[in-house]
């Protein structure tokens, strides 16, 4: 793997902390983008991982460049900044937050070669989705879309929704993300999108043009009051590995929601969300499974469609037709 990054000091720590996991090898540390390209071309690495705020060009227009040529899975080390999304817009897959403090260096090697290892077995897909428009009413308030994602969700979310029409039902979003970034990933599908986009409070009634992201601490369900849905959010342990969880949030939606639900399982490592999707469908809602082609990493929607959770698999930029044609 290839590491870039502008700090001497954070290549060699970042090195030293990786290269302690036996089955990853750091085969050159770069200062910039101009150097990083010649490691590429020269070294030909597996995964590399890239700062944002470099000299001479910064990470997300090497990024830009870079991946239409050389379609290497990157994972972006950053700070707090919603930039990040622009980087993963540009064709990176996954990002980790840097270190703010000694002892948290840790945790931080660890989350880092744990995104190595799932990067290492995915792919860079470069989505194009058309807009949709509806052809009759679908503001049908009973129903509802629940959306499930993990490694290389954002850009998927993000490209459903700019391929969706604003009358449709209200949507609810697990998307594992680190704390605070579940709001800027809110805020950027609100101003992004058509939708009414926010990060998910206790209280907030799902209604059709609307959106709801987990906070990236809590998990979400949804329950059904007085003939609205209600969001309520709270902490919890973890459930297959993540807070929020994807089966926490089916699971309710299967059970306020019936046949007037809409589950959708995107890409990401691992099996969180298949059995609360499998209990959406048997519970008579509407299911679909990102198709391995175009999922980044094709581990939840694998683990759904292998236990016959997954009504209907598909392509993600055909995933906005089949949703309005399941609303039908």
């Amino acid at each position: 793997m290839l590491i870039v990054d502008d700090s001497l000091v954070f290549r060699e720590a970042l090195a030293m902390g990786i290269e302690s996991e036996p089955v990853i090898e750091v085969v050159g540390k770069a200062a910039d983008a101009f150097q990083a390209r010649d490691m590429i071309l020269e070294f030909k690495p597996d995964v590399m991982t890239c700062d944002i705020q470099m000299p001479k060009m910064d990470g997300i227009e090497f990024i830009k460049r870079l991946i239409p040529q050389y379609p290497i899975p990157i994972i972006v080390i950053t700070g707090f900044s919603d930039t990040v999304f622009d980087a993963m817009n540009a064709g990176a897959i996954d990002f980790v937050l840097k270190p703010d403090s000694k002892h948290r260096i840790e945790g931080f090697i660890n989350e880092v070669i744990s995104k190595i290892k799932i990067a290492a077995a995915s792919k860079v897909n470069l989505q194009s989705i058309t807009p949709t428009s509806t052809t009759s009413d679908m503001t049908d308030t009973q129903k509802i879309i629940a959306i499930g994602a993990s490694t290389g969700g954002t850009e998927a979310i993000f490209n459903i929704l700019k391929g969706l029409p604003k009358d449709i039902p209200g949507i609810v979003i697990v998307q594992h993300i680190p704390v605070v970034f579940s709001k800027m990933f809110a805020n950027r599908l609100n101003e992004q999108t058509a939708f009414s986009c926010k990060e998910a409070e206790t209280g907030d009634v799902v209604v059709p043009g609307t959106v709801f992201v987990a906070p990236g601490s809590m998990h979400m369900k949804v329950k059904k009051l007085g003939g609205q849905y209600r969001i309520e959010v709270f902490p919890g342990d973890k459930v297959n590995g993540h807070c929020p969880s994807i089966d926490v949030l089916f699971e309710s939606v299967a059970q306020q929601a019936g046949r007037k639900a809409l589950g959708v399982i995107l890409t990401g490592m691992g099996s969180d969300g298949a059995k609360g999707l499998l209990s959406i469908r048997q519970n008579g809602g509407r299911t679909i499974g990102q198709d391995e082609r175009s999922s980044v990493v094709y581990g939840m929607p694998k683990a759904a469609y292998n236990i016959g959770a997954v009504e209907k698999q598909a392509a993600l930029q055909n995933i906005p037709n089949v949703i309005l044609g399941m609303l039908k």
